[in-house]
Order: C-alpha cells, then structure tokens, then sequence
C-alpha cells in the first residue's frame, strides 16, 4: 500500500510540474529544481520509521550529488543552446554527471573524506 501511495503522490508531482513547465517553461524549471524529491524522500523515509541517522546520511548523499547534478544540467543546457538533440544532450549530460561523480569520489579519498 505504502509504495503505491508513494508512485502516485510522486508521479502527481511529476505531472503537475510538466504541465506547468508546459505553460510557463522558466517557472516549471525553478519548481523543477525545489528539493522536492528529496524533501518527499526524507518524509516517506520518516513515515517508514527511519531513524534520524538514515535520514542524515541519506541528506548528506543528496548534498554530495548537487554538483554532479548542477554540472548534468549545465552540460543539458548548453549542448540545446548550440543545437544539439535532446538526446544527445541528454546523454552528454549523464557522461558528464558520472565522470564528475568518479572525480569527486576520487578526491574524496584522496584528501580522506568520509561522511
């Protein structure tokens, strides 16, 4: 019951945002970028009686994933500014947001960074 109630509040989400962005492309981006599945995903994990300790590694991880997600986006961005297919530009940018995620990953451990 509980993971159907999670697809559906999620997709209804979804929705509701690509129809926004549909009208109103700058604002359904900004709506794009709230925290959204991550503040739903802290809920759900609280709900599901997570302890507060999951929850912090868990919110360390997405804060650990923004600059991988920034540098997708910018890729995204920029490849549809010059002309390329979204697809291409899609797969470009998740190229770049793992090797961006292996470089991090790699520094992290080298300067022994452990959260």
């Amino acid at each position: 019951m509980m993971v159907w109630m999670k697809l559906l509040t999620s997709a209804l989400i979804i929705a509701t945002v690509t129809e926004l962005a549909k009208k109103f492309p700058l604002y359904g981006g900004v709506i794009a970028a709230l925290p959204l599945i991550s503040l739903l995903s802290i809920f759900w994990l609280t709900i599901q009686g997570e302890t507060a300790k999951q929850i912090q590694t868990f919110t360390m991880g997405v804060i650990i994933g923004l600059p991988a997600t920034i540098v997708l986006l910018l890729v995204v961005y920029i490849m549809i500014k010059h002309s390329y297919s979204i697809v291409l530009a899609l797969v470009a940018g998740i190229i770049a947001w793992s090797v961006f995620l292996g470089i991090q990953k790699l520094l992290f451990e080298h300067f022994n960074i452990h959260f």
